[in-house]
């Protein structure tokens, strides 16, 4: 394995701008376009990390506001990194906890270094600054990390997405002076991904997009969508972004999304997703399937002895029918959680390696057709 940060673009589908390719790092390959499950707080909700290599996972995402406040990053650095902190051995990817902190609302306030925050653990004042947020990444140890931004409301602005816009791009220039002076803590290199903001106003995304791209950094992230606003206004801006972020770097789509959401990102050129749905809405009892999206605490599954999907080759679908895990969900068993989170997962990678075969193959523009003709948004009553 290297221990240098690689994207290596392999092919683009002749009929669409679906992209094929491989992230090289210290701790393995990533094919893409890829799904990464999101380990918040150093896990997986309810899930262990054989479960998820079984699954097909390649990547997890760890969440640095998280991480800081606990367990701690000089706790962190004691393990030797989150690696072996949560025995995961494969690529990690962290957020910079820009978009938690700004979260808060009430319980921050902007200054000019950064951040002055409440920790809704304790109450207790912390201030997040780019110096420091790249030195906790430095500590905390992933392969990828994401510059310290803002993350503006949906519905602010023009005016103060501008403003924020402009102090993205400058804590990205000092994410990227303070990760260049800093040796890596554990001796293999950390990439740098920029984060273009700018809301849903196109000016913006676009200002933001190529300022951030002069910043020649490793990798681009899309931040600020999927976050209250309508979906076509999320493609429109994945797509300005796209057009501008350069075709040899890896671009990130954030905390996106359903299935549909990432056929339709895959198809404006986005190699990278992250979402908590398939495990959050998993542990709700809602079941991702080729046919769209199943809701087993419905009644009409309580004498159904199919298998969630019968395609799918996850635990839970080799061993358990929808009416038993219907019963569990009733019962509010805890071994339920696990089940549709596991096959969530399972679908979703599953749905990931499905886009990397056609785009290999040129027939991508087909294979989304075929996925809308089955798959139907939405629990099936």
């Amino acid at each position: 394995m290297s221990s240098q940060f690689n994207f290596q673009l392999k092919h683009t589908d002749q009929n669409s701008k679906a992209r094929r390719g491989k992230i090289s790092t210290a701790h393995g390959d990533i094919e893409t376009p890829v799904f990464m499950p999101v380990g918040t707080q150093a896990s997986v909700k309810s899930l262990s990390p054989h479960e998820l290599v079984d699954a097909g996972s390649q990547i997890i995402l760890g969440n640095t506001y998280h991480l800081y406040l606990r367990p701690g990053t000089e706790l962190l650095r004691q393990a030797g990194g989150l690696h072996k902190f949560a025995n995961w051995d494969k690529p990690m990817l962290t957020d910079s906890g820009g978009y938690q902190v700004f979260s808060l609302a009430g319980l921050r306030k902007i200054h000019e270094d950064g951040v002055r925050f409440q920790s809704h653990i304790d109450g207790s004042y912390h201030d997040f600054t780019p110096e420091n947020v790249m030195e906790m990444q430095r500590l905390i140890g992933a392969d990828i990390l994401m510059a310290f931004d803002e993350c503006p409301p949906h519905d602010a602005d023009e005016n103060y997405v501008a403003r924020s816009n402009a102090v993205t791009v400058e804590w990205a220039r000092r994410c990227k002076v303070a990760w260049l002076e800093n040796e890596p803590e554990y001796g293999y290199s950390q990439a740098l991904f920029g984060i273009v903001q700018g809301g849903t106003f196109e000016k913006l995304r676009r200002q933001s997009a190529e300022q951030l791209v002069e910043l020649e950094l490793p990798g681009y992230s899309i931040g600020g969508l999927s976050v209250g606003e309508p979906a076509p206004a999320m493609y429109a801006m994945t797509e300005v972004a796209t057009e501008v972020l350069p075709i040899d770097k890896p671009r990130y789509l954030m905390g996106v999304g359903k299935p549909e959401n990432l056929v339709e990102a895959v198809n404006l050129g986005v190699d990278m997703f992250d979402c908590v749905m398939p495990t959050r809405n998993g542990r709700k009892g809602q079941a991702f399937t080729w046919q769209g999206t199943l809701n087993l605490k419905n009644a009409q599954f309580k004498d159904d002895f199919h298998p969630i999907d019968e395609k799918c080759r996850c635990y839970a679908c080799q061993h358990f029918t929808r009416a038993y895990i219907r019963h569990l969900l009733q019962a509010n068993e805890l071994f339920v959680m696990r089940l549709v989170s596991l096959h969530n997962i399972q679908f979703y990678h599953n749905l990931m390696a499905g886009m990397r075969e056609a785009i290999e193959q040129n027939r991508f523009v087909a294979w989304r057709k075929e996925f809308y003709s089955r798959y139907r948004s939405g629990d099936k009553e």
